[in-house]
């Protein structure tokens, strides 16, 4: 076993096994598509979204910010399928993004369309700027930390509607609390 199949197996027994989350909802069944992240309002939310990911045997890239990526742990996140992003600097992340779905026959990029732990106000919207232009679906996955659950979500197949659809995205989440409520957007429902 290698060592990120080891932490991926460390975050599945103290997730899972431990803590008692669980799984719910149909895994997709297509080859690519952008999988989104939400809400995202702790620390707790990556080592969820690495056992929910090991658990139902997904293997995915994903987007994290530059500074997390120092050695000698930017070595192991590589390893896991992370890809470091200097959100200051402009590099063409959506079109290097879309070559790659393009590219592959099979890809799932996993972005939390916050892209922070902190309050905001509305989402970045690379994500689905992503998923329209590889012809791609996008399939939410929420962390629910009321009841302990990842909740994978519906296929969504983006219509070029930007507000409409994200919108739409948005309610899927509503129902969900983060760890730190107050700092998720959508806000939620209760």
């Amino acid at each position: 076993m290698g060592l990120p199949q080891l932490v991926y197996w460390l975050c599945d027994l103290l997730m899972f096994r431990l803590l008692g989350w669980r799984v719910e909802g149909q895994l997709p069944q297509v080859p690519k598509y952008v999988a989104i992240g939400a809400p995202h309002t702790s620390n707790w939310d990556f080592f969820i979204g690495m056992a929910a990911y090991h658990r139902l045997k997904i293997q995915f890239r994903w987007y994290g910010k530059h500074t997390i990526f120092i050695w000698p742990v930017g070595v192991l996140l590589r390893a896991m399928g992370g890809f470091p992003i200097e959100r200051a600097h402009h590099h063409d992340v959506v079109s290097v993004a879309i070559a790659k779905f393009k590219r592959e026959d099979h890809f799932i990029l996993a972005l939390a369309p916050e892209g922070t732990r902190g309050k905001v106000d509305k989402w970045k919207t690379g994500f689905y700027h992503i998923a329209l232009g590889a012809g791609v679906p996008i399939c939410p996955f929420a962390l629910d930390f009321e009841h302990k659950r990842v909740v994978c979500g519906q296929l969504f197949y983006p219509t070029g509607d930007k507000e409409k659809d994200i919108a739409h995205l948005q309610d899927f989440f509503r129902q969900f609390r983060g760890r730190h409520p107050e700092l998720g957007f959508p806000p939620p429902n209760h």
